[in-house]
């Protein structure tokens, strides 16, 4: 099985260089079919965490206990927008899914986008394992 991640590194012009941010596997081309003001808000978070800080949009995905899952949420023209990352591992963030929540009724995450979360803190683990966080 393939193993996709883009790595992105950001100098903050300070002399300092923030964690870079692995994407695993579609989540960044997810991203980029958002529109630009949920992009950019959701942009602005994962620059706060890979800061070492946590943006007042970013909360603790239920059902991770213990694994580090963290959730943007950004509503737009009366659509919601979530990504999903892990901060689990000090050296990056891994950037786990992007996507447009569809349901109606009720803020739960559906089903089919928890397993793939969940599928891709594993790819994360490998890939941390990989320490293409480094490359």
């Amino acid at each position: 099985m393939t193993l996709r991640a883009y790595i992105g590194r950001v100098a903050t012009g300070k002399g300092e260089t923030l964690k870079p941010v692995v994407w695993v596997r579609s989540s960044k081309d997810d991203l980029k079919k958002f529109p630009r003001t949920a992009q950019s808000h959701i942009g602005f978070a994962l620059k706060v965490a890979q800061s070492g800080g946590k943006h007042p949009d970013a909360k603790r995905m239920k059902g991770f206990s213990g694994a580090g899952v963290i959730e943007i949420v950004e509503d737009y023209e009366g659509d919601t927008y979530r990504a999903v990352y892990a901060v689990k591992f000090a050296e990056a963030i891994y950037v786990l899914h992007a996507f447009q929540k569809k349901s109606k009724s009720g803020i739960a995450t559906p089903k089919h986008a928890l397993d793939l979360i969940e599928e891709r803190l594993k790819r994360a683990k490998e890939l941390h394992g990989l320490r293409v966080h480094s490359k």
